[in-house]
């Protein structure tokens, strides 16, 4: 039903008081949603309290006040809401999610990924459990003289993480078949302990097995803890010196640093705008001394006139697969990326990179700290309370400068 905005009177008298409250919390959930996917917390925050207000029991709607309490660095706060939907829903699967997230971003990974395991009862997430009729592997049964597959859950960067963990089920007598998105393929299929490596969208070419486990279970199944991450570096067998010179001699000459550019991710990605920036806010560091190869394989329409007018060296036409991407990595002094599947690739490739950061960052890179435990010889450059990329690239910046004028020397 639609009314004039001349209409105030027919509208009460239509729907009534409590029609009209009904309105308002929906128009202030929904809104608030918005609030939150622009990045505008603290309004968000706001029009999301009155919403609890309004809506005390509605699951929904306390879930969306805890990812916005999340993001906006209130921590506590967003623990107190995820409890506060579980006494009403005990085994609402959203806030049992929320929480794991919470604990892993905090460094408590024994709650985190046991309760991650809650994703494959959430809703609208782009995963979906395997389909298999063998049993999955919880951990606890032997892998001596067994056939595993190990299937890639989520995402690509989740992928090439996570791959430090074949070796480990090799060594437990495995045989293990690692099952990944097709662009993978060709890089993962050399890690240390696959037998075979077979892409998502070929499940024809899978060989017998007698169980599996998502990538994403197995820090879970495997205990991992901040002290007992798989932290040996590269893990990724290196690229071949031969594919290495080739990328090498289609670069200008090393007569300064080379530095690799990725300044966006998938933007069908829930919190893109969140670690995305756009190619021309990224323009302030591009004064530096010196070459700049891009990285960015998807440019999005307001980038492309920007990268134009660079003179940024961009090769992207020519990676085909991970594997090109492994070789032209091999080629730079530095890798600066937000966080993306490329950061993975350099960190697992044992590359200097530069992670840029959002306040509250992904659950993978923790807090407060400028090193992640995952990769070794990543630098962590993090917003700060101000929730923008300008302060971040000014320190990038002059972090970059004294870099190149050491290197120069």
């Amino acid at each position: 039903m639609r009314f004039a905005a001349n209409e105030p009177h027919a509208t009460q008298e239509a729907l009534g008081v409590e029609g009209l409250l009904v309105v308002e919390m929906f128009l202030l959930r929904d809104g608030t949603l918005l609030l939150n996917e622009l990045a505008r917390y603290q309004e968000a925050l706001s029009w999301m309290q009155k919403a609890c207000e309004l809506l005390p029991h509605d699951v929904e709607t306390l879930n969306n006040f805890a990812d916005t309490q999340a993001q906006f660095g209130d921590l506590e706060g967003a623990a107190a809401t995820y409890d506060r939907v579980r006494a009403i829903a005990p085994h609402d699967a959203n806030a049992a999610l929320g929480a794991a997230h919470l604990d892993l971003l905090r460094g408590n990974f024994e709650a985190g990924w046991a309760a991650r395991e809650a994703r494959w009862k959430v809703p609208d997430l782009p995963i979906a459990y395997p389909n298999f009729s063998q049993p999955m592997w919880l951990g606890k049964e032997s892998l001596s003289g067994k056939t595993i597959l190990i299937y890639a859950d989520e995402g690509m960067g989740d992928a090439i993480q996570l791959a430090r963990y074949m070796p480990d089920l090799a060594a437990r007598g495995a045989k293990v078949i690692l099952m990944v998105h097709a662009a993978l393929v060709p890089l993962l299929s050399g890690v240390s302990g696959v037998s075979q490596c077979v892409a998502k969208n070929s499940p024809e070419a899978l060989p017998p097995f007698d169980m599996f486990c998502p990538m994403l279970s197995l820090p879970f199944v495997l205990g991992t803890t901040l002290d007992t991450i798989p932290a040996e570096i590269p893990y990724l067998p290196l690229p071949a010196a031969e594919a290495v010179q080739a990328w090498d001699e289609k670069l200008p000459p090393r007569e300064r640093l080379r530095v690799g550019l990725v300044w966006s991710g998938n933007p069908a990605h829930a919190k893109d705008i969140r670690r995305s920036i756009p190619l021309a806010l990224l323009a302030r560091i591009l004064d530096a001394d010196v070459t700049f190869v891009s990285l960015q394989k998807q440019l999005r329409p307001e980038d492309e006139s920007v990268l134009a007018g660079t003179g940024m060296v961009d090769l992207t036409a020519d990676l085909r697969d991970f594997s090109d991407t492994a070789a032209l990595l091999c080629c730079l002094d530095l890798v600066i990326t937000v966080d993306t599947s490329v950061a993975h690739l350099a960190g697992a490739l044992g590359r200097p990179t530069w992670l840029l950061l959002p306040f509250v960052p992904d659950y993978r890179w923790l807090l407060g700290r400028d090193d992640s435990p995952w990769y070794p010889t990543l630098r962590l450059f993090r917003q700060s309370e101000s929730r923008e990329y300008g302060s971040v690239l000014d320190r990038v910046r002059a972090e970059l400068v004294a870099h190149a004028q050491a290197k120069a020397n």
